[in-house]
């Protein structure tokens, strides 16, 4: 079939019109010349003359490809092939799906990003063979139709779920390459990890509120008991000042948590440099907590190396994760009546580590509750929980320490075997 871009190169370039003029014109003077030369020669034969004549034209007619070419050369059309390849790997480079089809809604071309969206997406066949959301089909004959772009959310569920805004977008054939058709656009924005955050930052404010309600809505109620019935109560006084000086701790420590957490968070990004002793840590945070342990009467045991252990850590952050991690063992595992803490140095697949545990033997935690406890006010108990002044961002707090640390968390627990939470940390190498 006849390149049609050639017949316009041919017949609609300025240059190919004056070859073929000037071809013609020289084709008639030819023949004027030879006309007058046998006339005047005496070779009057009239046969002679238009046998002169129809050598010429048939030169000349037979002579239109090499024109052709020559008109080629002077006019130089794109090169479809290079600027196809261009448009290859412009899409190839985009990391979010794009998709192209024609005004059949068959497919002109796909990235790497929509094929893997997509495992049953092939060039040449129709879309709705691998999408099957009505929304977004519905969506191509609609921008077909008015030309306007539209925007439509569209969700897959296997094998996870994600949820996507299409950009749908009409495609004009003028001033796009040889061979692409009018059509559409669709482009892909994954919106999942998007939708996920928001989530997340509305259970954080329910639960925070809720949080921040109960020890509340109690200070208020005494409050205005000690302004109306217990106002000369002086035993009443006494008592309900008490339980509003629990109640204003227990917001207190929200607030210290809440606070601890943000500024964690903020600083994810930013390994700690600074060297740290970390067995020189758990002596100070066991004699914090051996008063209140012997209340319980539980004991906290200690077995620390002979020589300093250091990490590369934040100082106060470290403490932090002692401190809760031997905070939980004393709280809900004082049944057992034994606290261990151990820190040791060993030699790993990628390096030594520092191994920082802390065992306990209480009830235990049931399986269903371990991959949940690190989340935000998670609780296995929730009134065993307030009850022993927690607030459900401990374990949270720890997990965003260790992360930050480049470390690990690791839980594990069987009901009626107690629980043994284990902080593994990069050692920092000697000398530094």
């Amino acid at each position: 079939m006849t390149d049609p871009s050639e017949n316009r190169s041919e017949s609609g370039s300025p240059d190919a019109g004056l070859l073929r003029m000037a071809a013609f014109r020289g084709a008639v003077l030819a023949s004027v010349l030879l006309s007058a030369v046998a006339l005047w020669r005496g070779y009057g034969d009239g046969w002679f003359v238009l046998g002169v004549i129809g050598a010429i034209m048939f030169s000349l007619v037979t002579a239109g490809p090499q024109r052709k070419r020559l008109g080629e050369a002077l006019q130089p059309r794109p090169k479809p092939s290079a600027r196809s390849d261009m448009a290859e790997a412009l899409l190839a480079h985009i990391p979010d799906p794009v998709i192209l089809v024609d005004r059949r809604e068959i497919v002109l071309e796909a990235n790497k990003a929509a094929h893997l969206l997509l495992p049953g997406l092939k060039v040449s066949h129709p879309l709705s063979f691998a999408l099957r959301s009505p929304d977004v089909l519905d969506g191509i004959e609609e921008v077909l139709e008015t030309g306007a772009p539209l925007r439509i959310e569209y969700s897959e569920r296997v094998p996870t779920e994600r949820t996507f805004e299409v950009h749908i977008g009409p495609l004009q054939a003028e001033g796009l390459s040889v061979g692409v058709q009018s059509g559409v656009v669709l482009f892909f924005r994954d919106l999942t990890e998007a939708r996920r955050l928001e989530a997340m930052r509305a259970d954080f404010v329910a639960n925070a509120s809720h949080e921040l309600r109960t020890p509340l809505a109690s200070l208020l109620g005494f409050v205005e008991t000690l302004q109306g019935p217990a106002r000369d109560d002086s035993k009443a006084r006494e008592r309900f000042l008490e339980i509003m000086r629990v109640q204003a701790q227990r917001m207190k420590r929200l607030i210290d948590d809440l606070l601890s957490l943000s500024r964690i968070e903020m600083r994810a990004h930013v390994s700690p440099t600074h060297k740290v002793d970390l067995g020189s840590l758990i002596p100070p945070m066991v004699d914090t907590f051996s008063p209140a342990a012997r209340e319980k009467g539980v004991t906290i045991r200690t077995m620390l190396p002979p020589h300093p252990v250091h990490v590369f850590g934040d100082r106060d952050e470290l403490l932090r994760v002692i401190e809760n991690l031997i905070e939980n063992a004393v709280k809900y595992g004082e049944s057992g009546k034994v606290v261990d803490v151990g820190l040791e140095s060993i030699e790993g697949e990628t390096g030594r580590h520092v191994i920082l545990s802390i065992q306990d033997y209480g009830p235990g935690i049931a399986p269903e509750h371990l991959p949940r406890l690190t989340e935000r006010f998670y609780r296995v108990d929730v009134a065993q929980s307030r009850d022993k002044g927690g607030t459900g961002l401990g374990l949270a707090i720890v997990k965003h320490i260790v992360n930050r640390h480049r470390g690990q968390l690791e839980i594990q627990s069987e009901p009626g075997q107690g629980a043994r939470f284990t902080v593994r940390l990069p050692e920092a190498p000697a000398g530094k």
